[in-house]
């Protein structure tokens, strides 16, 4: 998958006002609030950051969010800012996560890059900033074997994407046209039946027959693995150096003019999960596994865990440049817009973390705050 590179392209993507807000795993509106779920204690004599009694932060129950996951069953964010006591949210979806932040009922929160570039740009560049990275990759097309044995057997197949004109939906439109297949990206129809399917009902899909595979983000893909597909593509290997964004981090215009010490010490804290995250990879699968059953009731199955947690990479770096990439894909499959993107990305408190601790500063690829 080429990068297209260009001077209006720089101005990133949204979708079109006629689709509906993107979310990485969708599966219904709402949050569940978490003041302390893993019983953490403030340690005797610290003090509030920034003089605030509580930062509220947010993220989803996926696999992908496992920054945000062992960060809170680790202890990380807490230990970071003191005596102001994290509060969490555990969102189902993108545009609730969005509205949260909207209304003040969350100053930051870990988010897939849709939700994050509808939420910036419907607002007139107003609400958020993109303030860090978080995970790349674990997005894969897995497939029925009985029926698909090799990438060309895709032509005339029926394939899952999470949601029209979603990350991973336009990606496989994408990888659809390099075939030199045609597909109409509105209704799905073409040389593939492409078929808009939430990730929480894939599976049932694909026992039934109703779908020859899938497009999909982690632990979706591997959920179906399960179930005896078989991993046909994995979508790293079509980014150069295999990387490409899956979640950021992203904070109230608000609460960051208002409280830079508190977003700092929460980035602090990211850049701290992820160092012990990366140097501790089994630990942190079980941590991450652990803080998805206090949050969910369910743990996810050793059959499903591991594969997803090996398809994922986390990382402090945005990966800004990757969405000038996908902003070609969008334009190119007819589906979105190229409404300026310029400032969605800050960037400047996180180099402060990585320069302080002697690391390679992140660019924005041109999209930051000025």
């Amino acid at each position: 998958m080429p990068a297209i590179r260009s001077t209006a392209l720089r101005r990133g993507l949204a979708v079109l006002t006629a689709l509906p807000l993107l979310t990485l795993a969708a599966c219904g509106y709402g949050s569940n609030a978490k003041d302390d779920p893993a019983g953490q204690k403030i340690a005797a004599g610290a003090k509030k950051t920034d003089g605030l009694d509580s930062v509220k932060i947010g993220y989803f129950g996926n696999i992908t969010h496992a920054t945000a996951l062992v960060g809170v069953q680790k202890g990380f964010f807490q230990k970071a800012l003191g005596a102001t006591r994290a509060k969490y949210q555990v969102f189902n979806a993108g545009p609730s996560e969005i509205e949260a932040l909207n209304s003040g009922s969350l100053d930051i929160g870990w988010i897939g890059p849709s939700p994050a570039i509808n939420g910036y740009t419907r607002s007139d560049g107003k609400n958020l900033r993109i303030i860090g990275g978080s995970a790349s990759g674990g997005v894969k097309l897995v497939v029925n074997p009985a029926k698909i044995k090799s990438l060309k057997d895709v032509k005339g197949k029926k394939i899952a994407t999470p949601q029209l004109g979603n990350t991973q939906d336009v990606a496989f439109l994408n990888w659809i046209a390099e075939q030199g297949w045609k597909v109409d990206a509105q209704s799905g129809k073409g040389d593939v039946s492409v078929v808009r399917t939430d990730n929480k009902v894939t599976p049932d899909a694909y026992r039934s027959g109703s779908i020859d595979g899938a497009w999909v983000p982690e632990p979706t893909a591997s959920k179906l693995v399960a179930e005896g597909a078989k991993v046909l593509l994995d979508e790293s290997t079509l980014w150069p150096d295999q990387k490409f964004v899956i979640t950021n981090v992203i904070v109230s215009q608000k609460f960051l003019e208002a409280h830079p010490k508190a977003v700092e010490a929460v980035l602090k804290a990211s850049v701290e999960t992820n160092r012990w995250i990366n140097a501790h990879p089994d630990q942190a699968k079980a941590a991450a596994n652990a803080q998805l059953a206090a949050d969910s009731g369910k743990a996810l199955p050793a059959d499903v865990l591991d594969p997803a947690w090996k398809s994922i990479r986390i990382t402090d770096d945005p990966l800004a440049a990757t969405l000038n990439t996908e902003a070609a894909h969008a334009v190119k499959a007819g589906l979105l817009q190229q409404p300026r993107l310029d400032g969605i990305y800050d960037l400047s408190l996180l180099n402060k973390v990585l320069k302080a601790q002697g690391r390679p500063t992140v660019s924005d690829a041109g999209l930051g705050a000025r």
